[in-house]
């Protein structure tokens, strides 16, 4: 059986996920810009519930997030999960 070498990623200390930086950019730099309380209003819809707090600290990478999340996000956002992974 082959062996696979895996990436190491490079993870700031203390961060607990690794495209938090990019979902804020990516949510500042929507035309119309998009505000925490609008994206968060956009995931109920989507039925997932993340509130206005748990938002700021995903974008600030204190908290995790589910890749359900991640994937509602990039749907609110009309981007991609790469994008938002930083692998454009």
């Amino acid at each position: 059986m082959k062996q696979c070498k895996l990436m190491k990623l490079r993870i700031p200390p203390g961060a607990m996920n690794l495209c938090g930086r990019q979902i804020r950019q990516a949510r500042v730099c929507h035309q119309p810009r998009v505000s925490q309380n609008q994206l968060v209003a956009c995931l109920g819809k989507l039925g997932v519930p993340i509130d206005r707090s748990a938002l700021s600290r995903i974008e600030n990478q204190q908290r995790g997030l589910s890749d359900m999340e991640l994937k509602a996000i990039a749907i609110c956002l009309h981007t991609t999960v790469a994008v938002l992974m930083g692998e454009r």
